[in-house]
């Protein structure tokens, strides 16, 4: 199956046969962060066996010697950090052999003063710190380890990386700076957190040959697939919220392969698929509204202007 988006739950990807995909890279949700899906999951014990369906779920379809690139972080919800980072590389070291880790850093200028630091403005002094989150970990698992022989001559001179590109842009350091993608406050994608094409494009050309077939399980916005032909590559990606229906279809409208022949993606609506985001924003935008309303009465009766003052930091953004 090629070049194909299927709205659906990838926990199980019924149209993929065993062994069918050269690379995975993918970005899950953060857990019940502002950015993703607020509220879906009912607890954080239930999203990590979530996580833990889409992996083994993953091992599945991946090919002998093949490798995973989750892009993952984690994340501050009510005042509670949760270590997704540490639980994700339990949950995938169960299925695959640890590889490598790559840190993303994201400029300085890209992340705005949060809650978080703001707290330590109007309060410097012990323990009021907590740091602004500036990057985010690519985790790189492998399905065991790979027959370099078992690709053809020709097909490794297809997919020979550029070694100025690789060194100017320091691709070998464990540290790869890149520009983040700020969240899209428009239609039905508001609320995405979309990681950069300069990211993807690094990780398909350092762990995918040319013709290979890319995964991305939890597509979004069709990043990763967009990416993946652009380089040569088949792509398939799996989505669960079909409210991002028309942003896929224009998002993978004017493909190209780098021969210059057109890239055509089907698209399949399973039973499954769920309008999510949309339903989701309208929600804790109207819960926002309502707390909104409670502080600014509850200021008044205080009357003071410290909007801040015995305040924690409770949310986190990590685009």
């Amino acid at each position: 199956m090629f070049n194909h988006v299927v709205f659906g739950d990838s926990q199980k990807m019924t149209e993929l046969e065993d062994e069918s995909i050269d690379l995975v890279v993918c970005s899950p949700p953060y857990y019940n962060s502002e950015l993703d899906f607020p509220e879906f999951y009912p607890s954080y014990r239930v999203f990590l066996e979530t996580m833990r369906n889409h992996v083994h779920e993953t091992k599945r379809v991946l090919r002998e010697g093949r490798v995973v690139a989750y892009v993952v972080d984690d994340v501050l919800i009510d005042g509670e950090r949760f270590p997704i980072v540490a639980d994700m590389t339990r949950i995938l070291s169960e299925a695959f052999r640890y590889r490598d880790r790559i840190v993303w850093q994201k400029p300085d200028g890209f992340v705005r003063i949060s809650r978080r630091s703001g707290v330590f403005i109007q309060h410097p002094y012990p323990l009021y710190f907590y740091n602004d989150n500036l990057h985010e970990t690519i985790l790189i698992f492998q399905k065991n380890r790979f027959d370099y022989k078992s690709v053809p001559r020709e097909v490794m001179d297809a997919s020979k990386i550029d070694l100025k590109e690789f060194q100017d842009g320091k691709w070998f350091q464990s540290i790869w700076r890149i520009v983040n993608v700020l969240p899209n406050s428009n239609g039905a994608q508001k609320g995405t957190a979309a990681f950069p094409e300069e990211l993807v494009r690094r990780l398909v050309k350092l762990y995918s040959f040319a013709g290979d077939v890319v995964l991305d399980p939890f597509a979004g916005g069709c990043t990763t697939l967009k990416v993946a032909s652009c380089l040569g590559r088949n792509a398939v990606g799996y989505e669960l919220d079909l409210g991002l229906l028309e942003t896929v279809k224009k998002r993978l409208a004017d493909q190209w392969d780098p021969a210059g022949h057109p890239v055509d993606f089907k698209l399949t609506i399973r039973e499954d698929a769920k309008n999510m985001r949309i339903r989701l924003q309208e929600r804790i935008e109207a819960r926002r509204r309502q707390l909104s309303c409670s502080r600014r009465s509850s200021r008044g009766k205080r009357g003071t202007g410290k909007t801040l003052d015995g305040m924690m930091p409770d949310t986190e953004f990590t685009s």
